[in-house]
């Protein structure tokens, strides 16, 4: 047997990844619920509403076609690449050349090509903090340095060109930007994203910019596009976006990306070597979501404001929470910086982290710690899922958190 064995089996690179936090607390939650225990999960930020019936329908039929049991280009389906031409025409105003937009699988591939496709060795990536836990390692992945600004409940989580000139370097080369946020809730006004996008153009930064929650806002207030608000970036900004959150297809796998067309040519050739196309059948539902009756958006959005409004005055009756009013997505994320340091079923916690661990063991129920999104001290809870588990889940943190 050789005893020549490398001395690191992993590399340096994918060793260093941390498990998405998120989708490790939904596991554990799901798997506490398999072994008979109560959990109420507030973890995985999706949907629970099935796909619309249009929508699945319309895959079943391309499923029977022999076309689709092929490759096909890369870079995704004309007539998808078309489609979400024209729905970005629609909601944002934006004109984009389907030539110029690629579907990857998910929304995730969307946001590791943009970093791969931008990002060089050592070149800095600014984050704004809480941030979707994803962003940062994907920085990682391509060689980038992600260059962390915070903004804490006082801000209402949304950082100032103020704040983001101060952590502006001479490696500076992208400027992530996430609107309405996960995990905050957040929402940038349009004055807001005007100010951060003429910044970027004044100092040539690139804007990567997901909005892949533009359709979930609330108030009377709607999404502002960055390219919309500011059209002379159009030259050094990617749009990333998806059908997971708007249709509930989270599932299905179907998110793009449009830009620049030397950076979408460069994303294409790696998606071309790392994926191939996206499942010529999720493709058809998407194309199907994009194209087809519109009616469940406006339901989605309706009884997500309801769970919000729900959340929000339920959370604010637990003694030490500080929670603004999430105005996007479906996140709550309340500040527990007045809860850590008391003592609570006889722990003592001192971290958001440890808070969680004991809601989880104490009061069975999942939460996320603010460490996945950046800064101890805070919670994330997912407001996506049925208004009793939502009562129900907090009234127990209330039980445990108010004695």
């Amino acid at each position: 047997m050789s005893t020549n064995t490398p001395a690191r089996r992993v590399s340096a690179r994918l060793g260093a990844l941390q498990e998405s936090a998120t989708l490790a607390v939904d596991a554990k939650a799901k798997a506490l619920k398999a072994a008979g225990r109560p959990v109420i999960g507030f973890g995985a930020g999706e949907p629970d509403f099935p796909t619309p019936d249009h929508i699945v329908e319309a895959a079943i039929t391309a499923a029977r076609d022999p076309k689709n049991h092929r490759y096909s280009p890369a870079k995704g389906q004309p007539a998808l690449r078309q489609a979400i031409a024209e729905k970005t025409r629609r909601d944002s105003g934006v004109e984009v050349d389907p030539n110029n937009i690629i579907v990857t699988n998910g929304g995730k591939q969307a946001v590791f090509e943009s970093f791969a496709a931008l990002l060089d060795e050592g070149d800095e990536a600014i984050l704004p903090a809480p941030y979707w836990t994803t962003y940062p390692e994907a920085i990682r992945l391509a060689g980038g340095v992600p260059v962390e600004v915070f903004a804490g409940a006082d801000q209402e989580y949304k950082v100032t060109v103020e704040q983001l000139e101060a952590a502006r370097t001479e490696k500076t080369k992208v400027l992530l930007f996430c609107s309405p946020s996960n995990p905050t809730g957040a929402l940038y006004s349009k004055e807001q994203t005007k100010a951060i996008g003429e910044w970027a153009l004044e100092h040539g930064v690139w804007i990567i910019t997901d909005e892949i929650y533009e359709h979930l806002t609330y108030d009377g207030l709607e999404n502002s596009y960055i390219l919309a608000e500011v059209p002379e970036l159009a030259n050094q900004t990617l749009v990333l976006n998806g059908v997971a959150k708007t249709y509930a297809m989270t599932g299905w796998r179907v998110g793009w990306m449009y830009g620049p067309a030397d950076i979408i040519k460069a994303a294409t050739n790696m998606q071309s070597h790392m994926t191939s196309n996206v499942a010529n059948v999720s493709q058809a539902a998407a194309l199907q979501a994009l194209t087809g009756d519109q009616a469940s958006v406006a339901e989605f959005r309706e009884a997500f404001d309801r769970r919000r409004q729900l959340i929000v005055a339920e959370l604010r009756k637990v003694d030490g929470f500080e929670v603004p009013t999430p105005q996007g997505a479906f996140y709550a994320y309340p500040s527990v910086e007045k809860v850590l340091g008391r003592e609570i079923a006889g722990r003592v916690p001192t971290t958001s982290s440890e808070l969680a661990e004991i809601i989880l063991e104490e009061a069975e129920v999942a939460v996320v710690p603010g460490e996945a999104f950046g800064p101890s001290g805070y919670l994330r809870l997912s407001y996506a899922m049925a208004d009793e588990d939502i009562l129900e889940g907090v009234q127990r943190i209330q039980k445990l958190l108010n004695n």
